[in-house]
């Protein structure tokens, strides 16, 4: 059950696995989850994540106020709330620097998703939001990639991911990093790899048939 205590233990877990793994350092990243209308809980901005802890997790609205707690809120929050505006499924957001994604978003390289089960879990590709100025800029900037995707390279920054919980986050997470890793490797001997349009096909219907996708959140839909 997606229970606000639920919810603040799995951003306090995934916020010392993100940097039990070096996706962070300092004061980066940060993780939200909706709990109820107008009850968003986040990390709190100047916290490294290997602090968090629920006590000092924040409740904020989508103007971002603060409606609980001590601490004041990160100032990526804006793209968070791009996410939930554009996506009224998503139950949660997770950005982090994972070093092989992140160099990818740094260099401007495209991530297609060239192996069968990466399809099936996010599409046919991890998009590449242009790079833009903190703020309003970068919000309008994620915002064209956010109903079709579940994940995205933010241009010179790192990785944003959503989905319905923060665990579900973290993994998309996890996978766009792995394919970035692989990625790297091939590209050392030769370009990527593409898969058959036929197998692309049958991939894309297995998407939507486990309600993924903007086809398969369609389907789910009309049950």
């Amino acid at each position: 059950m997606r229970t606000e205590h639920r919810l603040r233990q799995q951003i306090v877990c995934v916020s010392r696995r993100i940097w039990e793994r070096g996706w962070v350092a300092n004061h980066d990243g940060n993780a939200t989850a909706r709990a109820a209308p107008g009850r968003i809980v986040a990390t709190a901005t100047a916290l490294s994540k290997r602090e968090i802890d629920s006590e000092k997790l924040i409740v904020v609205d989508e103007s971002r106020r603060v409606v609980s707690g001590r601490l004041r809120p990160f100032s990526e929050l804006g793209l968070h709330l791009v996410v939930y505006a554009g996506r009224p499924d998503v139950g949660a957001v997770l950005h982090a620097h994972p070093p092989h994604a992140t160099a990818r978003a740094l260099l401007g390289l495209p991530l297609p998703c060239f192996l069968p089960e990466a399809v099936v879990s996010l599409g046919l590709e991890i998009p590449l939001v242009p790079p833009a100025a903190p703020g309003a800029e970068a919000e309008r900037a994620l915002s064209p990639f956010v109903e079709a995707n579940d994940a995205a390279l933010l241009g010179g920054h790192g990785v944003l991911s959503w989905g319905d919980d923060p665990e579900q986050c973290y993994l998309r997470m996890e996978l766009v990093e792995h394919l970035s890793r692989i990625a790297d490797l091939v590209e050392a001997r030769g370009p990527l790899p593409s898969l058959p349009p036929e197998l692309l096909r049958k991939l894309l219907e297995s998407r939507a048939r486990a309600g993924l996708g903007s086809e398969g959140r369609r389907g789910r839909a009309r049950v």
